[in-house]
């Protein structure tokens, strides 16, 4: 407390304080001081009673603790007795093992020495009797024992033997049985005999033979599929062509085939992992896929020449060097029908191989894991697996067929989607042609056929094949109809179908009639092909759903890129653009698309047939006066002199497409007709005068024109006469001010179309609004 004075201050020179200050300092720092104690003082007495209570508390325990400190000293003493007992009869135990592990070394030995004994004399009485499963059983014994161990024991002169002597006899039983099992099992080879085949088989174990009796039995299942596969051949090749199975023959010889190694594997198996142990199976098919392979060059081959499939692989290739085109000989054009039964056979073998090398898969995969082995050893094994399924000469035949087959279908593809177009024909009734029809189905006849191929290679390919044909050949052909135009003129459709000559379309350009058919029934097409394009992607997207899951989702982004490249196509379609763009495309690179051609054909078809007859009828409206009295305006109440005959003209022009287009782009016509004639009666309006009764018999004829439009269509229409149907309203204002009510911030939810200088111009048309008020007006 000194130390926060101005002054040394120290309770031992409080006599040597002279200084009044000083001494105030000091008698006020000696007051706090003594605050503070009192405080602790009374602070102290406040836990007197509890303080009391705990040390009364510890006099009472004082005795307890003594109790507790003599009972700990005896538990110690008794703890490092029971150590003591424990470490000596630790040390017993352990001598007690050893004893005992001597003691079954011992017995052990003894056995072993017996054990000998009685494999030396019961594998020579076995051998005497021709008892080769129990010879073999005394052998195996003998091999499980340690010779070196053996060799250590003193051999017992009163048994008149040696360890040495019964090791030598039991070796040479050992070379004597291996050499009858060897014989034996060739002569059943021979002579086909499965029951002694099976019998010598399970001997091989027995004498340490394991990989030597797999070979051999190996050679004899490989005997029984060669001699069952050329049994096939053999039907296959007398087979008659007009069986319901002779086109898929070879398939079918093929399928025989694996289905043979699949038996053989399914019945062998639990004999090999019986005998031989689990983890071999991959051994025994390494020796049967030679085999398998073998076979199978063979009915490829066959296939190969009996089809002609080379020869015909070579025309299509040779077809294709050249360029192809239309203007090939009909000799150098392959017809595709020729293909068709030959490609179907064709995937057939490749999918019975897929199926094929997955079964083969799964079962050796199973077998290795039921093996307690390492994980580098087990994918050793793997990886020894999956190179010899995929570098077998099955794999490699099968993968020349499917490359050679991939070109073949293009070429199927094609020239039957050329063939639909050159036979496009249209029956009276139909909304579309037969082409559309005939491409599609086509095409998904040629992707689902590669699909089920069980390539995933195959299957991309097929699916960028049609991707193809659908942006470039069929999309450039339907196109080409439309650049022709619609021809204008009026639309006889009697005669446009009497001129179809045996349901073709004709090609005169004089035929206007039928030309303006085949304008809209190409619009009609594009539309069908829509849908068609998204069906047919649904039924291939599920159909690659099954090949993913057969093929574990390999390649499964591949064929998602292949599927969104043909989805693409549909929006490419639905790529809606204005008309402008429509020519700016034509001429930079003549690329158009779906709806895009749509719009361009319904474009033409309004420039040629519409316009120029719908600008005739509104022009009839600036012949009926709009400034009228109240007799003219009851008389046009009863008897409209415009609006009646615009609505008869509009369903007679309505009437010409309506059973020749389909719904939507029929609709999609009635939204470009209330197009136009909203434009044009725009502008004829402002052409006119009014006065009140004329505005208002103007929103009647207004609302008796969106009436009938929007009952011939399901699209929403009555947005494209929101400009008339504001100016209908202006044209009914009793006085210019009254403008105001609608317009800002009065208007309400209604959003103006028009701008303030159209406004007034509206406003002007009335012949009794006064301009000077209309120039006022602040909009």
């Amino acid at each position: 407390m000194a130390a926060a004075t101005s002054f040394n201050f120290d309770t031992a020179n409080l006599q040597n304080l002279t200084e009044m200050k000083d001494i105030q300092e000091a008698y006020d720092l000696l007051c706090k001081e003594e605050s503070k104690i009192a405080e602790e003082i009374d602070d102290l007495l406040d836990h007197q009673t509890n303080l009391e209570s705990k040390m009364s508390s510890l006099y009472r325990s004082v005795p307890n603790l003594q109790v507790v400190s003599s009972d700990a000293k005896q538990l110690g003493s008794m703890v490092s007795f029971t150590s003591d007992l424990a470490e000596n009869v630790s040390g017993k135990v352990r001598q007690l093992d050893l004893a005992k592990g001597r003691v079954q070394d011992a017995i052990q030995r003894v056995n072993d020495v017996l054990d000998l004994k009685f494999c030396t004399d019961g594998v020579q009485t076995a051998l005497q009797s021709e008892d080769y499963e129990k010879a073999a059983g005394h052998i195996h014994r003998y091999l499980s024992l340690d010779e070196k161990v053996l060799k250590q024991i003193t051999p017992d002169s009163k048994e008149g033997g040696s360890v040495d002597v019964a090791l030598h006899v039991l070796q040479d039983a050992k070379l004597n049985l291996t050499k009858i099992v060897r014989e034996k099992f060739d002569i059943a080879l021979q002579t086909a005999d499965r029951a002694s085949v099976e019998r010598f088989f399970k001997i091989f174990p027995l004498l340490g033979l394991h990989d030597e009796g797999l070979e051999k039995f190996s050679k004899y299942l490989k005997s029984q599929i060669a001699d069952r596969c050329q049994e096939q051949l053999a039907q296959a090749a007398t087979l008659d062509p007009a069986d319901r199975r002779a086109a898929v023959v070879y398939a079918d010889t093929l399928t025989i085939l694996f289905e043979d190694v699949g038996k053989v594997v399914e019945i062998h198996q639990p004999l090999v992992e019986t005998y031989y142990g689990p983890g071999r199976l991959l051994q025994l098919i390494q020796w049967l896929q030679a085999e398998c392979d073998k076979q199978a060059s063979k009915i490829v081959d066959d296939f190969i020449k009996h089809r002609e499939f080379n020869v015909k692989s070579r025309q299509v290739q040779a077809f294709l060097h050249r360029g192809g085109g239309r203007s090939s000989t009909t000799h150098e054009r392959l017809d595709p029908r020729d293909l068709d039964v030959m490609l179907a056979e064709c995937t057939l073998l490749n999918s019975r191989t897929e199926m094929y090398l997955r079964f083969i898969r799964n079962r050796v995969m199973n077998d290795l894991e039921s093996v307690d082995e390492d994980d580098k050893t087990r994918g050793n094994k793997t990886a020894d697996l999956e190179k010899l399924l995929r570098e077998c000469l099955l794999s490699r035949r099968i993968q020349e067929l499917i490359g050679n087959y991939i070109v073949m279908e293009e070429y199927f593809m094609r020239e039957s989607v050329t063939k639909a177009e050159s036979m496009d024909s249209l029956e009276q009734g139909s909304h579309t042609s037969s082409m559309v029809d005939d491409i599609f189905f086509i095409l998904k006849k040629c992707t689902k056929r590669a699909i089920s191929s069980g390539s995933v290679d195959c299957a991309c390919a097929l699916l960028n094949h049609t991707t193809t044909i659908l942006e470039g050949d069929y999309q450039e052909k339907l196109y080409s109809k439309l650049r022709a135009g619609f021809p204008s003129g009026s639309f006889d459709v009697a005669q446009a179908y009497s001129m179809l000559q045996q349901g073709r379309f004709p090609t005169s350009s004089s035929d206007t009639n039928a030309a303006k058919l085949e304008f809209m029934t190409t619009l009609n097409n594009i539309e069908v092909s829509l849908e068609y394009i998204q069906s047919l992607k649904r039924s291939l997207t599920e159909e690659c759903a099954a090949l993913l899951s057969q093929n574990k989702d390999v390649g499964k982004d591949k064929l998602e890129s292949c599927l969104n490249d043909l989805g693409a196509v549909t929006h490419k379609f639905k790529d809606v653009l204005d008309v402008s763009t429509f020519y700016v495309n034509l001429i930079a690179d003549n690329k158009f698309n779906g709806m895009q051609m749509v719009q361009y054909g319904l474009s033409q078809l309004s420039t040629s047939a519409i316009k120029p007859r719908l600008k005739p009828w509104v022009e009839n409206f600036l012949s009926v006066n709009h400034n009228i009295t109240e007799d003219e305006f009851s008389m046009y109440e009863a008897n409209d002199p415009f609006v009646q005959n615009f609505i008869m003209n509009l369903e007679q022009l309505l009437a010409e497409f309506k059973d020749f287009m389909t719904a939507s782009n029929y609709d999609a016509l009635v939204s470009l007709v209330t197009n136009e004639v909203t434009t044009q009666l725009e502008q004829t309006v402002l052409r006119s005068v009014f006065n009140r009764l004329g505005g208002l018999h103007f929103d009647k004829e207004l609302r008796s024109l969106v009436t009938y439009l929007t009952s011939v269509t399901q699209w929403t229409i009555r947005d494209k006469f929101a400009r008339l149907t504001q100016m209908a309203t202006i044209l009914n204002l009793e006085r210019v001010a009254e403008i105001l009510d609608y317009w800002g911030q009065n208007s309400g939810p209604l959003t103006w179309r028009l701008t303030p200088t159209e406004v007034r111009q509206v406003l002007s048309l009335r012949v009794d609004f006064r301009s000077e008020d209309i120039k006022r007006l602040k909009l």
